[in-house]
């Protein structure tokens, strides 16, 4: 699938030091593109709406990625990461604000991560209240995005904008390759 814009080039992505764990970077570069691809559909008068009084607004969904994602990869995977109190555009912060500084910090992760060999990633680190290996830590930060993400993709279509497409088409954008699978029929299909 094709982007109309790569915010973290792949040209860029570095290469693993075990070929085995490049699927990580690649993972990573992926999603921060999908999640800046979303981010880049708002505007900036939509940062306040929660679709009902107990959900995040989006702004808010932003703010939490930032900071969340910093404290999985410093706290418990154990990269050297960004004072917390640094991470935050200044002022009341736009989406190009946003969106900037998360492919900002994103970008030095990749080269941090490609330097690990298998021993790091099976290391076990704690995690809340429990112990885990950092590769199954690093999952869970790819969920928790993915998670976060969706939530901005559903509180666009509650705007009536713009979904982008992250794994496959959407409502709004498709091409002629786009084989969604809908039917029993295509669920069937084999190589």
């Amino acid at each position: 699938m094709d982007y109309p814009r790569e915010y973290l080039p792949a040209a860029e992505l570095p290469r693993a030091a075990s070929p085995l764990l490049q699927h990580l970077l690649d993972t990573y570069l992926s999603e921060t593109n999908k999640t800046a691809a979303v981010w880049a559909e708002l505007r900036d008068d939509q940062l306040g709406f929660r679709p009902h009084s107990r959900s995040s607004t989006v702004g808010e969904i932003l703010k939490h990625q930032l900071l969340s994602e910093r404290r999985f990869f410093a706290e418990f995977i154990g990269l050297a990461e960004p004072p917390a109190a640094e991470l935050l555009p200044p002022g009341e912060p736009t989406v190009a604000a946003y969106l900037e500084r998360y492919v900002a910090l994103a970008r030095p992760r990749l080269a941090a991560l490609a330097g690990r060999d298998e021993a790091f990633w099976l290391g076990h680190v704690p995690f809340f209240d429990v112990t885990r290996e950092r590769i199954w830590v690093f999952w869970r930060r790819v969920l928790h995005t993915a998670h976060h993400r969706a939530q901005v993709g559903v509180f666009l279509r509650l705007l009536e904008d713009r979904v982008p497409p992250t794994y496959g088409p959407t409502a709004d954008v498709t091409w002629a390759a786009a084989d969604p699978t809908r039917t029993v029929a295509a669920a069937e299909r084999r190589q």
